[in-house]
């Protein structure tokens, strides 16, 4: 009876010192931002922005204040934190970024619970090319899909041959991917559940000329040569 009284005291405490250290833990961002996940490809519809170069944001530090920064996107793509040193970010969403200043600032700090607020970055945008009345680079002012694109550009030229709309989207440093889309069938049909949502960076080009035969995937040294001028 006694060994059984003393092993209950014991298991009380265990779970209540448990309770209590799950309690008064700090929340930090390090532990809930959730794993990075890849979300290249046309049928992503909600891209998250990627930092680059000349971007500025603020670190906010919940627990430790005196750390709270204001840091710049290097061209090099670092940035430079206090007490840490270089970190390469370019390339990196703001939960990643968020993770990556947790996981450094894990090691001289317990629980680091950091929030990051972008403050200058570059704007989303879409590029437009070809047979369309205004070419140009135009600022995306929320979602935006590849009709309303053509349209913001002024829509098609005369000479353009809308049934073959050629969209360019970067997918890694190395590879754009490219496709085509019947915008005349499209319209025409009055269907645009299959007019595709623009991500920030797309280019697309309309062509005054049958375009007969495109690779899906080609290098980004390669997209020039359909956006030639000339050519359109």
């Amino acid at each position: 009876m006694k060994n059984t009284v003393s092993k209950t005291i014991v298991m009380g405490l265990l779970l209540g010192g448990m309770a209590f250290s799950q309690v008064n833990a700090p929340a930090s961002e390090c532990s809930n931002s959730g794993p990075a996940t890849n979300t290249e490809g046309f049928s992503d519809r909600n891209p998250r922005y990627h930092l680059q170069s000349g971007d500025t944001f603020d670190v906010n530090f919940e627990f430790a204040p005196e750390f709270n920064q204001t840091t710049t996107v290097q061209p090099d793509g670092f940035i430079t934190m206090r007490d840490i040193g270089d970190l390469h970010v370019s390339g990196q969403t703001v939960p990643e970024l968020t993770k990556t200043l947790c996981a450094a600032y894990g090691k001289i700090m317990v629980w680091p619970s950091i929030a990051v607020v972008l403050k200058d970055f570059e704007k989303p945008y879409f590029v437009a090319g070809g047979q369309v009345t205004r070419p140009g680079k135009y600022t995306m002012r929320g979602d935006t899909t590849l009709a309303e694109a053509i349209a913001m550009a002024g829509g098609f030229t005369e000479k353009s041959k809308h049934s073959q709309v050629l969209l360019f989207r970067r997918i890694s440093d190395q590879w754009t991917e490219a496709k085509l889309f019947d915008i005349k069938k499209m319209l025409n049909a009055k269907n645009l559940g299959e007019d595709p949502l623009l991500h920030p960076g797309d280019m697309f080009v309309v062509p005054q000329n049958r375009i007969s035969k495109i690779a899906r995937f080609l290098p980004n040294s390669g997209v020039t040569t359909y956006v030639n001028p000339t050519q359109f």
